[in-house]
């Protein structure tokens, strides 16, 4: 006996088979957006490491232990 594909709901349910791509082309644009997608994270964070300044937060711990002094 095969399985309704509906919820108690009225709402159809999503296989696990009906999840994967079924054309070729869908298959090479669901590859080309992932990797389109780690390759930006990967300029992001490589951008981040070339161009980040140590020095910007040392403002902050002044004020940190401004605040603190002031608190305590």
């Amino acid at each position: 006996m095969e399985r309704t594909g509906f919820e108690p709901f009225g709402e159809q349910l999503v296989s696990a088979k009906d999840t994967q791509p079924r054309s070729r082309a869908s298959k090479m644009l669901l590859r080309a957006g992932t990797g389109l997608f780690w390759s930006l994270v990967a300029a992001i964070v490589l951008a981040r490491a070339a161009f980040f300044e140590p020095g910007v937060y040392d403002s902050f711990s002044r004020v940190a232990s401004l605040a603190k002094s002031l608190i305590f």
